[in-house]
Formats: structure tokens, sequence, C-alpha cells
């Protein structure tokens, strides 16, 4: 009941704002019911299709700039999401930037999709020869059970060109280019379904020939309130061939 609500309110608001004639204000308010129908409108990161079956996508990626946290979910009120509010900070989602460009104010950086997150020290299997991949804090491992958050910025951005960090714990660094099994699903990416799409993608690349060179990452491109069946998420895993 709430959801439609929701979406009734939005159809009032827009159509006054088309008569108020604020062109703005309309283009604002679609994009916010765009949101909540799942329809993802901002740039996510560029990649070339290798191979595709059914839902299961290998993808190159082009190299990107991104900024992440690293944190104990344990110490947050959101527990894994606990680093969104800060990266959301970063680029002046809420308020004022927390950052800067030498003496120049805070800059707004637009948002991007999707939401990354990687759990570490899980029970993960990566194959003997492959090198193992962690995040690194500090200049040292990430340790069991943390949890790296990134926001890919926007592609005219790079790593001499992005604003600094104001916030300590965000770090700024390069996504490289790098192949991706990937596979795409809907719903509420909580554990349980995350772990059950890594089965299903790993099975799909082990058959297929390829050797996993890294841990997955979880994706997400849609704010909370998008309902969950209309949510797009990705599971994708480091591969060579």
């Amino acid at each position: 009941m709430k959801q439609f609500l929701m979406t009734d309110l939005c159809s009032v608001n827009f159509l006054l704002m088309c008569r108020v004639g604020s062109q703005a204000a309309v283009n604002k308010v679609g994009a916010a019911m765009g949101m909540i129908l799942g329809k993802i409108t901002v740039e996510t990161p560029k990649y070339k299709s290798l191979e595709k079956k059914e839902d299961i996508e290998i993808r190159e990626y082009d190299s990107a700039v991104v900024a992440e946290v690293t944190y104990d979910p344990k110490t947050m009120k959101s527990g894994r999401d606990g680093g969104f509010m800060i990266l959301a900070g970063y680029i002046g989602a809420i308020g004022t930037p927390c950052n800067k460009k030498g003496s120049e104010p805070g800059e707004k950086i637009a948002m991007t999709a999707p939401v990354i997150t990687q759990e570490h020290g899980g029970a993960e299997k990566i194959a003997m020869t492959a090198p193992v991949i962690t995040k690194e804090e500090d200049g040292g491992e990430a340790k069991n059970g943390m949890v790296t958050m990134q926001f890919v910025l926007p592609s005219n951005y790079t790593l001499e060109t992005a604003p600094t960090p104001t916030d300590d714990r965000v770090k700024l660094k390069e996504f490289p280019n790098k192949t991706y099994g990937v596979i795409t699903f809907s719903g509420t990416a909580n554990s349980k379904l995350e772990e059950q799409q890594l089965q299903k993608l790993r099975s799909s690349l082990e058959t297929d020939g390829y050797k996993i060179v890294g841990p997955h990452l979880l994706a997400r491109y849609n704010p909370p309130w998008t309902p969950w069946f209309l949510k797009t998420n990705e599971v994708m895993i480091p591969v060579e061939k």
C-alpha cells in the first residue's frame, strides 16, 4: 500500500510542477520517479561484452577512478552498507561536499551506478595459482570481516583531477582494466541471494574453462526505495582464460 501511495504522490507532484512551469523541477521529479521504477539514468562503467549466455556475461571493463571506504560493519548502524553515507558525503550528495581541489571549495560530483561492495576474509575459494587480491587501507591488508564500499567516479575524472577527500576514511584508487564474469539478477541483494548468485556464476565460469583470479564484488544499481522486484544487481568475478 505504501509503495502505491508513494508512486501516486510523485505523480501528483509531477503534474503540479508541470502546471507552474518549472522545467527543472519536472526533470528532477521525473528522474526520481524513474529511480523508483528501477530505471538506471546515471552513468555506469564502460565495458566491452566478450561473451554472453542468458543472464551471465563476460565483460572487459575500462579502467576508472573509485572513491572507497573500508570499515567494520559491526560498528555501523547500517551494517555492511554503513559506508554509503561516508561516500555520499565525499561527492556532495548530502550537504557540502567533503572534498577539496587546491584552494577551491568542495566540488559536487555526479552520482553514478553501481555501488560496489566487497567483504573481506570470507570462505571464498580462489585457484592456488591465482593472485590473492585484497583491498588495502593505510598500507596494510584489510582485516577479516571488514567491508569495502566503492563509488565509481564519472569517466571525466582521473586520479590527478578528482577532488581530494577531506574525510581521511575515503581513499581514491584506480579500478584497473580487467575482465569479469558477471551475473545479473533482481531482488534485494542480501547475503543469501548474493551467495546463491555467486555459486551459480562460479559454476558456469568453471564449466566454460575460466580461471577465477580474485574475490567477487557485489554491484547494486538502485536506491533502497526502489521496489525489490525492479532492482538490478550483479555479482562480478575477475577471470582469465
